[in-house]
């Protein structure tokens, strides 16, 4: 029985993971978040590793919080960058596979097409820069895998969908900007991508190491995914769409996070939901908590 292991199992994506992996017969998951094991601590990880001796790990844990990543850039380059610079190195040492989440912030944004894996990174914010160092250290191993995301979202945790329920039960009317466009990914189907990979390594010696996309299929602005979040939710909350200019950040957001993901479903053999399709099973799993 092969043991993986999950860092970061209460965020968004750990939970998915927690729901989920049942799907995977005859492995050995364990589940840790702070409270069970402090990643910064390396002798303690090292500890765990050689007590539980996983195959592989699939790191959640990291600094998402993009506009605080800005003036606290110490903790965010500790848990995007460090962090997977611990669990690649010692990936390496004892033979087992890094499955790392990365993020569409490592490019610009100022794309008028897909972003391919291969395309120049360009990172606009402390959050995009210390994902991409991150990136690097975890590539130091040739078997490893990183999976770069965008807009994720799900029933747990804190997150735009989230928060836009909430919103819009509190005010009449809001302004989302319309001029940044990407795709919503949920939570869950990047979860079950995520087994549905390490399920093929686990029967496989070929080396499928290297950067991937994922993201649900689809395209819209977040001015878009408001009003559909709006209507389905019967929300009598006026919606209306602002530029980027107009809505205060610290951070300089990419305008075009749309990811091309030929590489994932050619390589894996699995096809990718619409978004709209995964945001109806996200609103039901809300309402039904």
């Amino acid at each position: 029985m092969k043991t993986i292991w999950v860092t970061g199992s209460k965020g968004q994506l750990g939970t998915e993971l927690r729901l989920q992996h049942e799907k995977l017969a005859h492995s050995n998951f364990l589940f840790t978040d702070i409270a069970e094991l402090d990643l910064k601590d390396e002798r303690l990880v090292r500890e765990f590793v050689l007590q539980h001796k996983p195959e592989f790990i699939i790191n959640c844990a990291a600094f998402t919080n993009v506009d605080k990543a800005e003036s606290n850039i110490g903790p965010a380059y500790m848990l995007n960058r460090d962090i997977p610079e611990l669990l690649s190195r010692i990936s390496l040492e004892t033979n087992c596979i890094l499955i790392h989440i990365s993020t569409d912030y490592v490019f610009d944004g100022l794309n008028c097409r897909p972003y391919k894996e291969e395309d120049a990174t360009s990172p606009q914010s402390v959050y995009g820069a210390s994902k991409l160092a991150g990136e690097i250290e975890v590539l130091k191993n040739y078997r490893n895998i990183i999976i770069r995301t965008s807009w994720l979202y799900s029933a747990y945790g804190t997150n735009f969908l989230k928060t836009m329920l909430r919103l819009g039960k509190e005010r009449d009317k809001l302004n989302v900007v319309y001029d940044q466009v990407g795709t919503p990914t949920s939570a869950s189907d990047l979860a079950n991508e995520i087994l549905h990979i390490t399920g093929q390594l686990l029967s496989t010696e070929e080396n499928m190491g290297g950067i991937y996309n994922f993201s649900n299929e689809g395209v819209c602005s977040w001015y878009d995914f408001a009003v559909e979040i709006m209507k389905i939710a019967g929300l009598n909350c006026a919606i209306s769409p602002i530029t980027s200019d107009k809505y205060p950040s610290p951070v300089n957001r990419p305008a075009y996070s749309v990811l091309n993901k030929s590489k994932i479903t050619e390589t894996f053999g699995k096809s990718i939901p619409y978004w709209k399709e995964s945001f109806d099973k996200v609103y039901n799993q809300i309402v039904h908590i």
